[in-house]
């Protein structure tokens, strides 16, 4: 059964993030949709410092799904270039803040530069011990679970004894990571586009209308009260929902 990995059961453990609306952000304002990702950009530094300051121990933002491959080229490409910018200009602070940074996804289709910054980001925050920061690029929650089955076949772990869906999601991408407890989705749609499936079978999933560019700290507050508030049963009954004869153990 999942269970939250905050030793504050008011705190989520696992935080993860779709930020949407970083192109809808500038076609508002009659900007290219490349001004939209790097104003993201901000934002998603603002949510970097606020978790990693209130002791989150997982936040996991979804920046490339395998889908995005669709998009114009030029949109693209212009996401890799500043993946390439952002990786090489946010690396000393996140060393300087203990933040490990973590790339999940399909990367061996990714420009060579992207792919060498990425692994060369990952080593230098390896030792780290404060917040992990997960990056999922070019992922997919449907390619990650697929992705795991085959190894897990591989492996034996079809036949195998004892408890299947731990040996399973072991070979998951975030192997090592609890289950998501809070799923945020920014810019007012209302779906989780194939993003993290498996892991965020329990999350609580908390819909900003706010497009990412304009999200701030007083968001990430309100996401924190907001989860601190839920009653998490995980398919259970709550106690109270019971009579004093029906009490599971009474």
């Amino acid at each position: 059964m999942p269970v939250s990995s905050a030793t504050d059961p008011a705190l989520p453990g696992h935080v993860a993030i779709i930020m949407d609306g970083n192109g809808r952000w500038a076609q508002a304002r009659g900007l290219e949709r490349s001004e939209g990702h790097r104003e993201g950009l901000e934002a998603t530094r603002r949510a970097v410092r606020f978790y990693a300051e209130h002791g989150i121990q997982s936040l996991t933002v979804f920046a490339f799904s395998s889908e995005n491959w669709g998009r114009p080229r030029s949109e693209v490409e212009a996401l890799f270039e500043l993946f390439v910018t952002a990786i090489e200009g946010e690396l000393p602070e996140l060393v300087e803040r203990g933040i490990r940074l973590r790339f999940i996804g399909d990367r061996a289709t990714f420009p060579p530069t992207l792919q060498t910054r990425m692994c060369e980001a990952e080593e230098a925050t390896a030792g780290n011990e404060g917040m992990c920061l997960v990056v999922a690029l070019g992922y997919g929650g449907r390619w990650d679970i697929l992705q795991a089955a085959r190894k897990w076949v591989a492996k034996g772990g079809a036949e195998a004894d004892g408890d299947a869906e731990s040996t399973f999601a072991a070979e998951l991408s975030t192997t090592g990571l609890a289950d998501v407890d809070l799923l945020i989705r920014t810019g007012g749609e209302q779906r989780i586009s194939n993003f993290l499936l498996w892991q965020a079978a329990y999350a609580e999933i908390l819909f900003i209308e706010t497009y990412w560019p304009d999200v701030g700290e007083k968001d990430f507050e309100r996401s924190l009260a907001w989860y601190a508030q839920r009653q998490r049963r995980f398919g259970r009954v709550s106690a109270g929902a019971y009579s004093a004869t029906e009490v599971p153990g009474a």
